[in-house]
């Protein structure tokens, strides 16, 4: 075996800030209440994480790239038929991870337009109309069933892989390291470039920009409501 740097510190920060953040938007979503706005405030930092890995999935590390873990078919099958080797995402998990992002972030994105006519109004709805808010509201709710069965296949494929096969796909999301094969093949020095300072701070700086405005920071303040006109009195003067 042979132990080789796998996920960088991004990878892992954006890792676990999103399993914490899907836990606590579920949670409060449920509770309702004087959770709901806190509800929407984890949206917002879904949406900036997801688009924070999509730009990391170009100009991260190798491992990170989606260039690196996105294959094919004949991967796919090579996978199946215990033929391929290497470090990071396999054929069958990176769909995983794609199929994740993309339910995480359609999650999020239809909770900006959506309102549930009592205690919560997304800052994107009034854009999009009642009607079309109430449809977004729907479909919040299904994607909320989908996402919660690919997470539920998820931690059972983490699970079927530290009981049968006897790797531990949790500990190198931690420390960063992981046994590899010693035939696996080694990134190439082009496959090393990337991640680094710029690319972390642009990132950063992209999903932050994303996550302002999908909170509403770039829509026009709402003029204040008019006075009203004070009451005259019909009171007769003595």
């Amino acid at each position: 075996m042979n132990r080789q740097r796998v996920w960088d510190l991004p990878i892992r920060l954006f890792h676990w800030s999103l399993v914490i953040s899907v836990a606590f938007a579920y949670v409060s979503g449920k509770i309702g209440g004087n959770l709901i706005e806190w509800h929407g405030r984890a949206g917002y930092l879904i949406v900036g994480l997801v688009i924070f890995r999509i730009v990391w999935g170009f100009v991260g590390s190798a491992t990170a790239r989606f260039a690196s873990f996105v294959r094919g078919p004949g991967a796919i099958r090579a996978y199946l038929r215990g033929e391929w080797r290497g470090i990071g995402h396999n054929p069958i998990g990176a769909l995983s991870v794609l199929g994740l992002l993309a339910l995480v972030g359609a999650q999020a994105a239809t909770g900006l337009f959506t309102n549930d006519d009592i205690a919560f109004q997304g800052p994107l709805a009034d854009l999009v109309g009642k009607d079309a808010s109430d449809s977004f509201h729907s479909w919040h709710a299904w994607l909320q069933n989908g996402l919660l069965a690919l997470i539920v296949l998820h931690v059972g494929a983490i699970a079927f892989y530290l009981r049968v096969k006897g790797e531990n796909l949790v500990k190198p999301m931690i420390t960063g390291w992981q046994e590899a094969d010693l035939h696996a093949p080694l990134p190439t020095s082009d496959a090393k470039r990337g991640g680094g300072l710029v690319a972390f701070v642009l990132s950063l700086l992209i999903a932050g920009g994303a996550t302002y405005a999908v909170a509403g920071g770039l829509l026009p303040t709402p003029e204040p409501a008019p006075a009203q006109p004070a009451a005259t009195s019909t009171t007769p003067a003595w």
